[in-house]
């Protein structure tokens, strides 16, 4: 699943390549965002800052008091239907754009990043919900699906990257439309393995 991604376009780059407006005074993301932080999110076709993650309230075990939020960053494509994910799916979908995507391989404590990116695309769009939460405003989840050809040999899952043609089906289409474009993305996929420890 993934983790962590980089955008290393700026918000008027994102804004253009996107054809989104940018409805935001000084939209707030860093280069690499991680879950529970901030990222660029085109909603409506305005481009966003939303926190990722949808925050999940556990409760301590001891106390029966509530926990800090737990941002669930990934909505798996066969689970949109379930209480969590529907209403979002249903009404607000929305386009992470990224230039790549992170996942950990190797031995456990000695994981390293392996980044995945769309083949000759300066930046692309993966499919995205969102909602409103009383603990962080708006944030967003990512929809992941199976993964195929060489992002297979990475991990089993991947984001559901969408074709620029798919874009305005996934954010205004109806929802059978939308959940049929939640399958393994069968375009190139680079692979850039590094030696950079997963965790910091």
């Amino acid at each position: 699943m993934c983790n962590l991604y980089r955008m290393t376009k700026s918000a008027a780059e994102i804004a253009r390549l996107f054809s989104a407006s940018d409805a935001s005074t000084g939209t707030n993301f860093a280069t690499e965002v991680y879950p529970g932080y901030p990222g660029a999110v085109i909603a409506a076709g305005d481009l966003r800052s939303m926190v990722w993650g949808f925050p999940l309230v556990l409760r301590s075990k001891k106390t029966g008091a509530p926990l800090k939020p737990k941002p669930v960053n990934n909505a798996r494509t066969d689970k949109l239907s379930s209480p969590m994910w529907r209403n979002s799916f249903e009404q607000r979908r929305c386009l992470i754009p990224l230039t790549a995507w992170a996942e950990a391989e190797g031995p456990k404590g000695a994981m390293t990043r392996t980044w995945l990116s769309v083949a000759d695309a300066e930046a692309f769009a993966v499919a995205g919900i969102w909602r409103v939460s009383a603990e962080w405003g708006e944030c967003y989840s990512m929809v992941m699906t199976d993964a195929a050809g060489d992002a297979a040999m990475v991990h089993s899952r991947m984001p559901v990257v969408l074709r620029a043609d798919d874009c305005e089906v996934w954010e205004n289409g109806p929802p059978g439309d939308a959940l049929a474009l939640c399958r393994p993305y069968t375009g190139r996929i680079e692979i850039e393995r590094t030696a950079e420890r997963w965790a910091r």
